[in-house]
């Protein structure tokens, strides 16, 4: 018999991520939790025309969920609706499942990111004011990769260690930083294979000031860059959608 003492939790904060038919009247989701990173979880007869769960169970809503077991799927027992934020509509939409497909492809299970978990509830809460969403999305973006340890340096030159000149142009080398395009790198290849900045937007980006038009367009360049190379074979499908929105 299953101890579930030990392996129930309760009243847990945490948003549904995205869910999908599992057998005839269930649901699988995946969410984001404050406390335990993201989980699968079985909703056992959410899809039945009754079930409590049915309108409760919605993306981007703050949401008190108590599941139990030790499997990579747990079971739900109760979900809870919090309220609090605004619905997202048009844009504000798109770009919230951007936001959740990034979650999916990038966090592993069961890998609390108590903080990442409070930025995303804010990008929510900023997104459905309906203001500056392309600076949002680069914040955000910028401090998913800081909270996977991927977070590139951004003031200073990778390779001789000089900070970084706002009137001269770098090159970015993935996992290693910027470069001036002119450099050589240690075993003298040419640093110029990297994305070319110009060193106000590193700078730019390093105090998170995107009100320059030059920065907005080479830090979007910059993080889909980064994004792709730690996807590694994966693909974002929101992407697509959010190509035909110029101004993200």
């Amino acid at each position: 018999m299953v101890d579930f003492g030990r392996t129930r939790h309760d009243a847990q904060p945490a948003f549904v991520l995205h869910s999908y038919p599992y057998r005839e009247t269930s649901l699988v989701l995946e969410v984001f939790t404050h406390d335990h990173g993201r989980l699968a979880l079985v909703a056992r007869g959410a899809r039945r025309p009754r079930s409590t769960l049915r309108g409760v169970l919605l993306a981007f809503q703050p949401l008190l969920l108590s599941w139990a077991g030790k499997s990579e799927l747990r079971t739900l027992h109760k979900a809870e609706w919090q309220g609090g934020l605004p619905a997202l509509k048009g844009d504000g939409l798109l770009c919230g499942f951007y936001l959740n497909e990034l979650l999916l492809k990038l966090l592993a299970r069961d890998d609390p990111h108590e903080q990442l978990y409070a930025v995303y509830e804010q990008t929510l809460r900023a997104l459905g004011r309906g203001t500056e969403r392309a600076v949002i999305l680069r914040r955000f973006e910028m401090r998913l990769l800081k909270e996977l340890g991927y977070a590139p340096t951004l003031d200073r030159d990778a390779l001789s260690g000089a900070p970084i000149n706002a009137g001269r142009t770098y090159c970015f080398l993935i996992e290693r930083g910027p470069a001036l395009c002119n450099g050589e790198d240690a075993a003298g290849g040419s640093t110029r294979n990297g994305l070319e900045l110009s060193g106000q937007t590193l700078l730019d980006m390093a105090e998170d000031d995107f009100s320059r038009p030059v920065t907005m367009q080479q830090s979007k360049a910059l993080m889909r860059a980064l994004i792709n190379h730690y996807l590694g074979s994966q693909t974002l499908n929101t992407r697509q959608l959010l190509r035909d929105l110029q101004q993200l």
